[in-house]
């Protein structure tokens, strides 16, 4: 067996996948107090990668019966990655990558610019936008036939774009020196205004009973009720604009590699597009459930995931071992070991560039929240979870665009 048990008092038990990783005291009375929710089924899993995250602990697996909380969804809905294997390899690239770099910013919106034009929007999408946006439209007018204020908010022009914190477009080398693209994103600004809303929403049709809960983000909703259909319906729509958002960039991503590197080659050796942020539902123990994944991956025995390190360490290419336990789930990533606030005390500009020295990548005070030191080692989190996936490639960057 390689999990621990954390016991809630007066919760179901919570099965931690945490060998040999850091564990801090906030996650865990985080953790406790979602187990005692009375519509929690079976027990809570929980991955290597776990941390402290706002709504619900990121890192964790919380199967319901009867009722959703959106806050553990989150507002970063559908935020996952997508890798795509091409016939390039190592010495197909320029002796300088900054060119590929570049060719990447420029093809893709990252970033954000708070008040006014954001640059992390498209100022003129292309076709492959409308192609993409044509396909939700039907969709979204029905979510705002209901809600109308979500109408204003990003979304056609933030289609195919990266989006600023943690999310990335790299070029990785595997161990046969073959180049992956992969990229992390989600469903951003209108995700960002859905999620937000249901979360409000929640916690205004309990305000009678919210002082008995937990944590006020613990607010749900009951299977049945109106603003439980509507959130069901907003929430998969919104986990389609983000798989779809990473599937535009992605063309966008490949279109740029083509203008620098001239030899003709193809993208689509191997595809994977799995979300991180997200719920569904999923039948588990013999009985049809909803599964929240906070800052965790579908590991289904047979299926491929994608699990990402640090911006100067390794990322894995998956495959699930289908542990019933774990609820057939695996990491996200490696998981912060500190704050964004934290990292950019203790580290300088100078520890990020000799950190980083093997990638093509920004390297300046904006980025070193996102240093490699603070994350946990991948190598402890990956042995962690050895029997929910096996590696079936190992990725090292040689290029990162960072918003």
């Amino acid at each position: 067996m390689t999990y621990q048990v954390l016991q809630s008092e007066k919760g179901k038990a919570i099965k931690m996948w945490t060998d040999g990783v850091p564990v801090e005291l906030d996650a865990q009375k985080q953790l406790m107090d979602t187990a005692k929710m009375p519509f929690i089924f079976k027990h809570m899993a929980v991955m290597p990668d776990v941390h402290l995250g706002k709504g619900s602990t990121i890192g964790s697996v919380i199967p319901t019966k009867g009722a959703i909380i959106p806050a553990a969804v989150g507002v970063d809905i559908g935020c996952g990655m997508m890798a795509a294997c091409t016939t390039l390899t190592a010495s197909d690239l320029p002796d300088h990558l900054y060119q590929i770099r570049s060719a990447i910013e420029t093809a893709v919106p990252h970033g954000r610019t708070p008040g006014g034009r954001d640059k992390g929007a498209w100022s003129d999408p292309g076709s492959e936008v409308d192609a993409m946006w044509a396909a939700l439209l039907p969709g979204f007018k029905a979510i705002t036939q209901k809600y109308p204020h979500l109408e204003k908010t990003n979304h056609y022009k933030h289609l195919g774009t990266l989006g600023t914190g943690n999310h990335f477009i790299e070029l990785c080398l595997d161990e046969q020196n073959r180049v992956w693209i992969m990229l992390h994103s989600g469903s951003r600004g209108v995700g960002n205004a859905i999620g937000n809303h249901f979360i409000e929403l929640a916690q205004a049709d309990m305000r009678q009973h919210i002082a008995n809960l937990p944590n006020r983000d613990l607010a749900y909703f009951e299977e049945g009720s109106q603003h439980y259909n509507d959130y069901v319906e907003a929430v998969g729509w919104a986990q389609d604009y983000a798989r779809r958002n990473r599937m535009v960039m992605m063309q966008n991503v490949i279109a740029a590699l083509k203008q620098v590197i001239k030899k003709p080659f193809d993208a689509t050796v191997e595809a994977v597009n799995c979300h991180h942020n997200y719920v569904q539902k999923e039948t588990h123990f013999g009985q049809e459930v909803l599964v929240t994944r906070k800052g965790a991956v579908s590991a289904q025995k047979g299926q491929l995931g994608i699990i990402p390190g640090s911006m100067g360490a390794k990322s894995f290419i998956v495959r699930g071992l289908g542990n019933e336990e774990a609820f057939c789930s695996c990491s996200h990533g490696a998981g912060r070991v500190m704050s964004r606030t934290q990292a950019k005390k203790k580290f300088t500009v100078e520890d990020q560039i000799a950190a980083t020295k093997h990638v093509e990548c920004r390297k300046d005070a904006d980025v070193i929240d996102e240093i490699p030191m603070a994350y946990k080692d991948i190598d402890a989190v990956m042995h962690a979870q050895r029997d929910l996936v096996e590696i079936v490639h190992t990725l090292r960057q040689v290029v990162c665009v960072k918003g």
